[in-house]
């Protein structure tokens, strides 16, 4: 295994009968805290004892989209490098900005149209991960993650969907991934009945 991604498994060790969907996200880290988050991923399903394996690379994708619907490709992103979407010949286009971002340790997404919004996508392991919307022409979005996933259980969420300030209120397990190259998370808790203790989440490091 590379270490350009954590291989990653969850375990499901908790008493939970309702058949809870866990949620995992991100913050992006240089906008403020009250901007929305995205559900990166959805475990659905996963009974007792029964395990979901799945990674976390390291880098990010980038892709713009514009008002008229259209996607661009999505180009690996590397600290400190900027894109813009400008129009060409051929439309509009995603490419590299000769100005770096602005901080070394941040991506950052320009719209350099003349005119119409776009939206800044980022992904992760092809899976929706954070977004800006509506950006003006001369806006531009702003992106750094730490190694830091957010998990709990949630209801009624899929993935790729903006999450609500009131679900993101009830994930508040923080999992540290930094200097991780394998481990399980393991969920305990839940159960039926007002004797039910909450959920929780810790890592288990593998060593390798």
């Amino acid at each position: 295994m590379s270490t350009e991604s954590i291989k990653l498994n969850f375990i499901n060790k908790s008493a939970d009968t309702n058949n809870s969907n866990v949620v995992i996200f991100q913050q992006n880290v240089a906008e403020d805290f009250g901007e929305l988050a995205i559900a990166w991923r959805v475990i659905e399903n996963c009974g007792r004892l029964d395990n979901h394996p799945f990674v976390y690379p390291l880098k990010f994708e980038v892709c713009a989209s514009d008002s008229y619907g259209n996607y661009t490709p999505q180009m690996t992103a590397y600290d400190g490098q900027a894109y813009q979407m400008v129009k060409d010949t051929s439309g509009d286009v995603l490419n590299l900005a000769n100005t770096p971002a602005v901080s070394p340790n941040e991506v950052e997404v320009r719209n350099n149209l003349q005119a119409g919004a776009i939206n800044a996508n980022i992904f992760k392991d092809g899976k929706l991960l954070a977004a800006k919307t509506n950006m003006a022409p001369g806006q531009k979005a702003v992106f750094e993650f730490h190694p830091r996933i957010y998990i709990g259980v949630v209801s009624q969420i899929e993935e790729g969907q903006v999450m609500n300030s009131a679900i993101i209120q009830q994930v508040n397990t923080e999992i540290n991934l930094f200097g991780i190259t394998s481990a399980n998370i393991v969920m305990t808790g839940g159960g039926p009945g007002r004797s039910s203790s909450p959920f929780d989440f810790h890592l288990e490091k593998i060593n390798q």
